[in-house]
């Protein structure tokens, strides 16, 4: 392979993508940097070159559009698990505003949202039902990948994958969105590459373009604020300039912003909401309606923010269907409308000492968690009170009044407008009490490509570089009895890539060939407790100065022969080291003291998952309970005759207290020990029926703790050996067993248990005397409960198997309640365990929801508890039912007389009490479980 030719920066934006290049020549600093113009369809068969390319994509219906009307100049090469017959670009972002369900827009955001698998297909959000879906993961490799094929169409002996590229990310991504990013990158095709902070790359732009006098212009400047207000997010800043001795200009960033999901997308919602309350105000959008006129609504913004906007613009919201031009409907948004909400909602001028709202916002209309309060300002505000440690210092400010930035350095496309830049300048300017100055930046929308490229510059000495190496510090979490513990600084801020940290003062004691976790904390705070953060700093945890990362897992490999002996146990003892990756990813390893060649690097869990409570006390008397479960099922035969097997479960509530109250610190350490003897569970029936009955309890709900995944692995290899005592019971406490834990259950797992149970629970089982007869035999209701449960099953499953259980339920009176509890179960709006993609549409519930209300609801009270979970109120209109059948179902639920929470649950987005998710789940939630919230 031949040496790079081009230093190439890509901004891969929530709203358009950039690319921004240069020759590698031996006066590198001169080489100048020129923006890559991408092919693109702006029409059918029509391909032009622009600066921008639109992050749309559209997925086209069946004939829809003939497939020569796609062709792009190369050959369309899709990434895996895509498909060829999508658009891309400017075209994808006009037919977006046109047709309704077919868009996929933000993958960005969906990139950085924890609430869902990312690796799933569930863009677009509110999909079409016949259309079909990738991940956002995919989705924003097909951006990547688009460019490197227009890439290499123009500059076929200088492929892309071979040159120096730099990816631009937000500062605020966490571990998880970074190497997302790489991950799509490498779908792309484009395996070796660089991040960088979008923020940096704006202050690299501007370097680049003033380098001859930067130093100059930044003398009086020492401390800059980066405000940059994407499309999907808003990336905050502190750039510190210094002057050496003999004045020379250096560059520091010392202050990033947390992770803020608030931008442009938020103003186009906002503007979406007063348009659809002119179009017919007592009727809402449908989910894909509304993302159809986002798309209207930001060109209009666009428009009526520039400087010389008219005074008002139309909106055309078009039917669907063959109603598309029948059911146009037309209103009109004024400058000065637009105006209000983006100056008084988005950049209002408040106090220094405001601060943003943090109750939940119920606009959650497209699932992504945007932030409560849309007032940049307050956030602005929040940031800079978090860093006036290093804010005063770089000021030299002795005295305690709020230390503000003396420059200002704008980007994103909202600060086109002349005006939201002029607001922004003057609130800066009235917290300093005199003028700050604005850093110019004549191109928002092209600047952090361009930014990239300077980097790759400064990378190979050919340019000034910004110092400041790691934007956040990483803690180790040490919790105790009754506190939130310490946290141990194993990664300071500012730490620079490729410098590895050892932490020579903490050893641990690891066993080989068991899961081993530790819980990562991160903070962009630069003091604690009036320390500044350092390597090994022990600081309390304050659980609203830190972030939790998902835990950091491995299963350390040893000697395989002296593991298959349990009193054998290999033990290493490790320290950890730790680095800030070239790629600008956290680095992991334990690190054997006796040999430091043995290292095991660690990974987390990307899934979205739940995180136990880890300030619960340990049970005093939780080792005399380890100790009895460990001789009953131990490999001494006599315990089999022991009495105290058919007592078991009544000796461990004497020692524990009641069973529902015992939290996860108690529950993961009982099925540990039970997990030890599953081999001895077949010894009896009692044994096998404690067994499954406790196990199943004390790993509910298969996750919830960060090596569940591991035994979870271990109860699969039980499904096939099956049960030993076959008879009802025990067929019946199996199946419990597996409902229980199937959140825990990959999807295809719960695709082998449906394959199993389906012919039992099929509508024709029970028309054949011996077949209904085997069902009963082998715990058909317990069945009924364990299909309902399997949320990863895909939605085509789901819906087939309400349709038997809902027929069942109306026609037949043997096992009612499961039938109807089963219902709700598969058609409830929100999900305990599954991604919220995989939620059954809503107009398939309305179909069902009329035999619901003609049923007698006072004679079946788990009729009602099914509708009310079909109705439930998520704030998210791809799942909320219709206003019109709510009030059906609130007014029929007002003459059953049910709990008023119920009335709740339908009418409000409302968290279930205990004992709505012990009715909805079948079992209580564990005492410390907390579910992470979408």
């Amino acid at each position: 392979m031949s040496s790079p030719r081009f230093l190439v920066g890509i901004d891969l934006g929530t709203t358009n993508t950039v690319v921004a290049f240069c020759e590698i020549t031996e006066s590198l600093e001169d080489s100048p940097v020129h923006l890559f113009e991408v092919d693109q369809l702006i029409g059918p068969g029509e391909v032009v070159r622009k600066p921008l390319l639109p992050s749309f994509r559209y997925h086209p219906a069946d004939g829809q559009i003939a497939p020569d009307a796609l062709s792009l100049p190369w050959q369309i090469e899709p990434v895996m698990g895509d498909s060829k017959e999508i658009i891309i670009g400017q075209w994808a972002r006009d037919l977006g505003a046109k047709v309704e369900g077919r868009q996929v827009s933000s993958a960005k955001s969906w990139l950085s949202h924890p609430g869902v698998d990312r690796k799933q297909a569930i863009l677009p959000w509110a999909g079409a039902h016949d259309v079909a879906k990738v991940s956002p993961v995919i989705a924003s490799a097909s951006y990547l990948n688009h460019i490197r094929q227009a890439w290499n169409y123009r500059h076929p002996s200088h492929r892309l994958e071979d040159q120096n590229v730099i990816i631009t990310v937000p500062a605020s991504f966490d571990e998880t969105a970074r190497k997302l990013t790489i991950e799509a990158a490498t779908l792309a095709g484009l395996s070796s590459i660089v991040l960088l902070e979008e923020p940096q790359a704006v202050c690299y732009d501007w370097y680049a373009r003033h380098r001859h006098c930067a130093s100059q212009q930044l003398q009086s400047l020492p401390l800059i604020l980066v405000c940059d207000v994407g499309g999907g997010t808003t990336d905050l800043s502190l750039i510190e300039a210094k002057h050496s001795a003999d004045n020379q200009l250096s560059l520091d960033r010392i202050g990033v912003g947390d992770h803020l999901m608030l931008g442009g997308d938020n103003l186009d919602l906002a503007l979406a909401h007063l348009a659809e309350q002119r179009f017919d105000g007592s009727k809402k959008l449908t989910a894909a309606s509304l993302s159809k006129l986002i798309q209207q609504t930001r060109q209009v913004k666009e428009q009526l923010l520039s400087n010389q906007a008219p005074e008002q613009l139309k909106i055309t919201l078009l039917g669907s269907g063959s109603k598309l031009l029948g059911a146009a409907k037309s209103i009109s948004l004024t400058k000065q409308e637009v105006h209000d909400i983006a100056l008084e909602g988005f950049f209002p001028l408040c106090s220094v000492q405001e601060r943003p709202n943090k109750r939940r916002s119920a606009v959650v209309e497209f699932g992504l968690p945007y932030a409560a309060d849309p007032a940049v300002s307050k956030h602005i505000a929040e940031f800079l009170a978090e860093h006036q440690a290093v804010s005063r210092l770089a000021l030299k400010q002795e005295s305690n009044a709020t230390a503000i930035p003396v420059g200002l350095l704008l980007n994103g496309g909202v600060f086109n407008s002349e005006l939201i830049t002029k607001r922004i300048t003057q609130l800066l300017t009235d917290w300093r009490g005199s003028p700050i100055t604005l850093l110019d930046n004549p191109h928002p929308d092209w600047a952090v490509a361009l930014g990239a490229v300077a980097y790759g510059k400064a990378r190979q000495g050919a340019q000034l570089k910004i110092g400041g190496g790691s934007a956040r510090s990483y803690f180790l979490h040490l919790p105790e009895k009754n506190s939130a513990g310490h946290a141990l600084c194993v990664l300071a801020k500012g730490t620079e890539e490729g410098q590895e940290i050892r932490l020579t003062s903490r050893r641990f004691s690891l066993t080989l060939g068991e899961p081993v976790r530790f819980n990562i904390l991160t903070s962009t705070h630069d003091m604690f407790a009036d320390r500044r953060v350092q390597n090994g700093l022990l600081s309390t945890v304050e659980h609203e100065l830190f972030t939790p990362l998902p835990p950091y897992i491995t299963a350390l490999k040893g000697n395989d022969d002296a593991l298959l002996h349990a009193n054998q146990k290999q033990r290493v003892e490790v320290q950890l080291a730790c680095q800030l990756t070239e790629v600008g990813t956290l680095k992991i390893e334990c690190v054997s003291v006796e040999d430091e060649k043995n290292r095991w690097q660690l990974e987390f869990e990307v899934r979205k998952h739940s995180e136990s409570d880890s300030e619960i006390q340990r049970h005093p008397r939780l080792s005399e309970a380890i100790s009895l479960i460990t001789h009953l099922y131990s490999g001494n035969k006599k315990a089999s005759d022991n009495q105290a097997i058919k007592t078991l479960g009544k000796d461990l509530d004497k020692l524990l207290g009641p069973r529902d109250e015992w939290d996860f610190t108690t529950l993961r350490p009982l099925f540990d020990a039970f997990s030890q003897g599953r081999k001895r569970r077949r010894r009896s029936e009692q044994h096998e029926k404690n067994w499954l009955r406790l196990a199943g309890f004390t790993l509910r709900p298969g996750f919830g703790d960060p090596t569940d995944p591991w035994r979870m692995e271990q109860m699969w290899n039980l499904y096939q050996q099956g049960i030993q005592f076959q008879n009802h019971q025990g067929w019946s406490d199996w199946w419990v067993f597996w409902r229980r834990v199937a959140g825990g259950l990959r999807q295809e797992q719960q695709e082998t248990i449906l394959a199993d149970i389906a012919k039992y629970l099929h509508p024709s089982a029970i028309k054949n005397p011996k077949s209904a007869q085997e069902a009963h035999d082998k715990g058909y209701e317990a069945m009924v409960r364990l299909a309902a449960s399997l949320e990863h099953l895909e939605v085509e499953d789901k819906v087939l198997l309400a349709t038997w259980f809902l027929n069942k339920a109306i026609n037949q009176t043997q096992c009612e309640q499961a039938h109807w509890w089963a219902v709700g179960r598969l058609a409830s709006r929100t999900l305990l365990y599954g991604s919220q993609h995989s939620v059954i549409p809503r107009a398939q519930v309305e179909q069902w929801l009329p035999k619901l209300l003609d049923q007698n609801w006072h004679k079946e009270p788990m009729i009602a508890f099914a509708a009310v979970m079909m109705c439930r109120k998520t704030g998210d209109r791809l799942f909320d039912i219709s206003d019109d059948v709510r009030q059906l179902v609130l007014a029929k639920l007002k003459q059953s007389k049910v709990p008023e929470t119920w009335f709740t649950l339908v009418n409000e987005v409302h968290d279930l009490s205990d004992t709505e998710s012990k009715r909805v789940f079948g079992d209580t939630l564990p005492s410390g479980l907390i579910l992470l919230k979408k």
